[in-house]
């Protein structure tokens, strides 16, 4: 337990000093807040724009609070999840590339430790960063556009964090893996995207698969569903990550046994 501390405090010191717990929570603010202040003023933006006929009129239905912060979501499923990739790659390889794994496992340290602390960093990060940019989004969502009722907007939050958890943990295990950050990149976003878009072709062979996380959090915000009826993507979608984790720390213990 004292290993796991001392190399989560490393964790979390090299991700200040990288400026992480800076850009990544302003950029995931940014995506929050920009989603309902461009719906709202979207109207007074096309009219500005020029280049229509002469008494051309436009007329958008306002959309509702719910919707605003499903396309929210949608902007993290894309935006968010890529600063993320870019973010966390080189965590792992970063560090096995530079030699700092070789000069750590050459003393008797824990490897389930060494893993442990990166992946609790990493939940720290993509937990701080979400809640933020969410908590932002939601709160100019209720003042510009419209109320959102609480339990769908909790549920749906909740369901998002643990893809990103998911999409996290694809990438610490791509980085166990692979040592070209590009490499490392393509792979994790390719299976997410895989995942995400095999759920949509084959809704009833993989409804309880994490790629159906992001229908679960839209359904919840526009349909009301709650948490219980997801209940098999919630255990799998865990699972899953838990298998990651375990695949990256058996490849961690394959390196300090060459060492």
């Amino acid at each position: 337990m004292r290993q796991f501390g001392l190399f989560f405090r490393k964790e979390m010191l090299e991700m200040g000093r990288s400026y992480k717990w800076l850009w990544v929570p302003l950029v995931f603010l940014m995506l929050g807040v920009m989603q309902p202040i461009v719906t709202r003023f979207m109207p007074e933006i096309l009219k500005s724009a020029g280049n229509m006929p002469k008494g051309m009129t436009i007329t958008m239905e306002p959309p509702s609070g719910a919707e605003v912060m499903a396309q929210t979501l949608g902007q993290y499923n894309s935006v968010g999840l890529l600063i993320l990739v870019l973010s966390l790659m080189t965590m792992i390889s970063g560090e096995r590339q530079s030699g700092v794994s070789q000069m750590i496992f050459s003393k008797p340290v824990s490897f389930v430790s060494y893993t442990a602390a990166k992946w609790m960093s990493m939940f720290s990060l993509i937990t701080v960063s979400f809640v933020l940019g969410y908590a932002g989004a939601w709160y100019y969502t209720v003042q510009m556009i419209g109320s959102v009722d609480t339990g769908a907007a909790l549920t749906a939050g909740g369901f998002y964090l643990l893809w990103m958890w998911f999409g996290g943990s694809l990438t610490l295990l791509a980085s166990s893996l692979l040592n070209p950050a590009a490499g490392i990149a393509f792979v994790s976003l390719g299976m997410a995207l895989m995942l995400t878009m095999a759920s949509g072709w084959f809704p009833r062979y993989l409804a309880w698969s994490p790629g159906s996380l992001p229908q679960i959090y839209v359904n919840g915000l526009l349909e009301g569903q709650g948490m219980t009826e997801a209940a098999g993507a919630l255990i799998i979608s865990m699972l899953c990550i838990l298998a990651c984790f375990a695949a990256a720390t058996y490849r961690v213990k394959l390196v300090k046994s060459k060492i």
